[in-house]
């Protein structure tokens, strides 16, 4: 099990300096994880850094909230892409899941996928603040899209990844989508026990403490 592989290395605190974002894509070099996902302010200079290495640029929109215009979403993405993003993490919009309107779901989503076309797309539902009913039904609509990942949180709610969300939207989504979890997944046992529950990225700022831990673990 290649953990660094799981790892997308994240810094998206509103304060986040030119010289963090340099020290974060270092380290993604360093310990090969797959990506690193950064505030759209720092695509570029992340992109810089990483075109001659494995390491792939991942950013949000829509962040944290969801709930902007779909062409404000659909811009973003296209900037990012334009700029050198090849992962777009987008946030469902919450306000339309709770309004019951989930044809704009649908839409939201569906226009941000074409937007970022071969390009992966996660959409992050924020299960903490989701029935398990809408978790549910925003996996449905999210797989009708066409989306690559469904993602537990953005990191900045009340709460962030669980087993019990996981596992209802692994239950909700067909083989053609992948769950991402994040959300206070700071440690090497938590890691693994998502990747055992079936979860193919795992969104952490700790990444680095992560895979020193592998250092001690007797499986590695």
């Amino acid at each position: 099990m290649k953990i660094n592989k799981y790892i997308d290395h994240t810094l998206l605190k509103a304060g986040a300096t030119i010289e963090e974002i340099k020290k974060l894509c270092d380290e993604a070099i360093q310990y090969k994880f797959a990506s690193v996902c950064i505030p759209s302010y720092y695509v570029k200079d992340a992109y810089e850094i990483l075109r001659k290495t494995d390491v792939k640029v991942c950013t949000v929109v829509g962040f944290p909230l969801g709930n902007s215009s779909t062409e404000t979403k659909v811009r973003e993405a296209q900037i990012a892409i334009e700029e050198g993003a090849k992962e777009i993490d987008m946030v469902i919009n919450q306000a339309a899941i709770k309004s019951n309107r989930w044809d704009d779901v649908q839409s939201d989503i569906s226009q941000v996928k074409v937007a970022t076309g071969n390009y992966i797309l996660k959409v992050i539902l924020e299960t903490c603040n989701l029935t398990d009913e809408e978790i549910a039904r925003a996996c449905q609509e999210a797989d009708k899209a066409g989306v690559d990942f469904v993602k537990t949180s953005t990191g900045f709610a009340s709460g962030g990844a669980t087993t019990e969300a996981v596992q209802i939207m692994k239950d909700n989504i067909s083989k053609n989508v992948k769950i991402k979890a994040s959300g206070g997944i700071r440690d090497l046992q938590s890691v693994k026990q998502y990747i055992e529950l079936g979860v193919s990225r795992i969104g952490a700022s700790s990444g680095v403490a992560i895979m020193e831990g592998t250092k001690t673990d007797s499986t590695y």
